[in-house]
C-alpha cells in the first residue's frame, strides 16, 4: 500500500549528499550545548514552582521519572542518528521504518513540539524582559505593546515578536554563527544556575521537605507527565545530523551528555527550591527561582537570575526554532510540502525559506495569541514522536539487521519497550481536552496529507 512506502537509509543519505546541500560545522561540544540549549530554559525557571504545588518536594520524583522517560527515547535517537546522518530527526526515521504517511504525521506532530514552545517562550521571554528593563532603566513600554489582545489595553506582544524576527534573522545567516551565539548564552544561564545552586544550599531548611509526598504517587505522576515539557528539544540535536562532523560519533554524545547534565540541574535546583519554601507557597507563582532567592532574603542575586532567564529562554527558542527550520527542510525535500522550503541560500548554506517562513510565522504567534492552552499540545505531540521512535529502531532490528549501527541501544528490544511504555503512560496523564485537541489537529495534518503532500510525494512521482 503506497500510504506505506519508505524511503531506504542509503537513498536518504544518497539525497543529503547532492544538491541542497547544508554546512558541517557543529561537533560534540556544539551539541552538547545545543541540547543543554534547548532544554534549560522555561523547565528551571517557570515549571518548578508549577510543578512544586502539584507534586510537593516529591518533585525531584518527577523530574527523575520524566529524565529517565525522555533518556530512554534518547538512546533510541542515538542509535537513528548515528546512522542516518540525515536533517529531520523522528521524521526522518520514521520514513524509513514506518512509512509516509506515519512520517508525515510525526513530522506533523512535531510542529507542536518545536513551534508552539518557540512562540510560547518568546511570550514568557516578554515578560521577563520588560521586567529587567524596568528594573534597570525605569523604562516602561506602552500598554498596547505588552502581550496579546485581551489584556488590559494589549493589542500586540512587540517583544515577543521581536526577539523571534532577531533568532530568525541569526538563523537564515549560518549556523556558524547560531551556535557561537547558542554557546555564549548556554555557559553563562549554567553558571547563573550553578551560582543559585551554590548560594540557595546555605538555606535549605529539610523540614521543609516533610511531608517528601504530600500527595502520594499521583501527584508525582501527574507533575512527571506536567514537568515532561522541561526535556522537549533535546531531540534538536538529532536534527542537527547533517551539519555535524562526526555524526557517528558526535551525535549519541551530544544528546546522552546534554540530557544527563540537564536532568542532573533539575533535580538539584527543585530540592534546593523546595528545601529553602514551603511548596504551598509556589502557588500561582510564575517566578520560582526569583521567590526562593527573596525568601531566603537574596534579593541582590534577583538581576543575575533575571538575566539567567532571559538568556535560558533565548536559547530554547534559538534551538527549537532551528530543529523545526531543518524539519521542514527534509520533509520539503522529500516533496511533502512545498518546494521552496527546502531551498538554501548559496552563501549562507542554510535553508532559507524554511527559516523565514516558520520565524515569521512563531513570531506573529507569540505577538498575537494567547498560548496558555496551545502550550499544552507540546508534551502529547513529542510523547508520540518519541514512541514512534523506539517504535521505528525495533521494525529496523528486524527488517535491517545487517545495517552498519555506530551506536546500539543496549538491551535490546527491551530498553525501547520500556521506553514506549513510559511515554504512553505520560500521555495518560494529560487532560482529556489536551488529548481532544490533539485528535482534531491530527485529522487536519490527515486531510492536508491526501490533498497535497501524498500527491506532490517524491516517491509518488518515481512511480
Amino acid at each position: 500500500m503506497d500510504l506505506f512506502r519508505k524511503k531506504s537509509i542509503e537513498e536518504l543519505i544518497r539525497v543529503s549528499k547532492r544538491g541542497r546541500v547544508l554546512s558541517k560545522d557543529l561537533t560534540a561540544w556544539d551539541l552538547t550545548l545545543l541540547g543543554i540549549g534547548a532544554v534549560i530554559g522555561t523547565g528551571i525557571f517557570v515549571l518548578t514552582g508549577t510543578g512544586a504545588v502539584t507534586a510537593g518536594p516529591g518533585l525531584v520524583l518527577s523530574f527523575v521519572i520524566a529524565g529517565v522517560a525522555a533518556a530512554l527515547s534518547a538512546l533510541s535517537y542515538s542509535e537513528f542518528a548515528s546512522m542516518v546522518p540525515v536533517s529531520g530527526s523522528v521524521y526522518t526515521y520514521t520514513y524509513a521504518t514506518l512509512g509516509e504517511i506515519i512520517a508525515w504525521l510525526v513530522g506533523w506532530n512535531l510542529i507542536l513540539e518545536y513551534l508552539l514552545v518557540t512562540s510560547t517562550v518568546s511570550v514568557g521571554w516578554s515578560g521577563y524582559f520588560q521586567s529587567l528593563l524596568k528594573g534597570v532603566t525605569g523604562l516602561e513600554l506602552p500598554a498596547a505593546l505588552t502581550a496579546a489582545p485581551g489584556g488590559e489595553g494589549s493589542l500586540f506582544n512587540l517583544p515577543a515578536f521581536l526577539v523571534v524576527i532577531l533568532i530568525t534573522f541569526l538563523l537564515a545567516r549560518g549556523i556558524t554563527e547560531s551556535k557561537r551565539v547558542n554557546n555564549i548564552m548556554v555557559v553563562i544561564k549554567t553558571l547563573v544556575i550553578i551560582l543559585f545552586i551554590v548560594v540557595g544550599i546555605n538555606y535549605v531548611r529539610p523540614e521543609n521537605w516533610h511531608p517528601f509526598f504530600p500527595f502520594g504517587t499521583t501527584g508525582v505522576f501527574n507533575a512527571g507527565a506536567l514537568v515532561f515539557f522541561a526535556f522537549v528539544g533535546f531531540d534538536a540535536v538529532a536534527a542537527a545530523a547533517e551539519e555535524t562532523k562526526n555524526p557517528g560519533r558526535d551525535l549519541p554524545r551530544g544528546i546522552i551528555y546534554s540530557l544527563g547534565i540537564c536532568t542532573l540541574l533539575y533535580v538539584i535546583v527543585s530540592a534546593v527550591m523546595t528545601g529553602i519554601v514551603p511548596y504551598a507557597k509556589f502557588e500561582g507563582v510564575d517566578h520560582p527561582v526569583s521567590l526562593a532567592l527573596s525568601y531566603a532574603g537574596l534579593d541582590w542575586m534577583a538581576g543575575i537570575v533575571n538575566l539567567g532567564a532571559i538568556l535560558g529562554m533565548t536559547t530554547v527558542m534559538l534551538v527549537m526554532l532551528y530543529g523545526q527550520t531543518r524539519i521542514f527542510f527534509s520533509m520539503s525535500r522529500d516533496g511533502l510540502l512545498p518546494e521552496f522550503l527546502s531551498s538554501v541560500h548559496p552563501r549562507f548554506q542554510t535553508p532559507f525559506g524554511a527559516t523565514w517562513f516558520l520565524g515569521i510565522i512563531a513570531a506573529l504567534i507569540g505577538g498575537l495569541l494567547p498560548l496558555e492552552r496551545l502550550a499544552e499540545l507540546v508534551n502529547i505531540g513529542t510523547l508520540t514522536a518519541f514512541t514512534f521512535v523506539s517504535v521505528g529502531v525495533l521494525v529496523l532490528r528486524k527488517t535491517e539487521p545487517e545495517l552498519k549501527r555506530p551506536f546500539k541501544v543496549p538491551f535490546t528490544p527491551w530498553i525501547p519497550l520500556l521506553a514506549i511504555l513510559m511515554n504512553l503512560f505520560l500521555m495518560s496523564r494529560l487532560d482529556t481536552i489536551t488529548w481532544t485537541a490533539f485528535l482534531i489537529w491530527v485529522i487536519i495534518g490527515v486531510l492536508i496529507y491526501f490533498t497535497f503532500s501524498r500527491r506532490h510525494s517524491n516517491l509518488n512521482q518515481e512511480h
